[in-house]
């Protein structure tokens, strides 16, 4: 059985179209990144690093295993 090969594909996006969009996005983007991290999500990282340094405390401030 003789292959064909399949044509080239065309369409899409040319490269202004892409600048355009690549733009509005950084745009978009940089907003959220001045925004900078809650306290809440910084205080809850904070927590963790703590208990990842400290792995001796395990269950810090939850639950007993076992003790239902």
């Amino acid at each position: 059985m003789k292959e064909t090969k399949k044509p080239a594909k065309t369409g899409g996006l040319n490269a202004e179209i892409q600048s355009r969009i690549g733009h509005q996005l950084r745009a978009m983007y940089d907003d959220v990144v001045r925004q900078g991290v809650p306290d809440r999500f910084a205080e809850l990282i904070r927590k963790l690093d703590t208990e990842e340094a400290n792995p001796q405390l395990g269950n810090a401030g939850g639950k007993n295993e076992g003790s239902d």
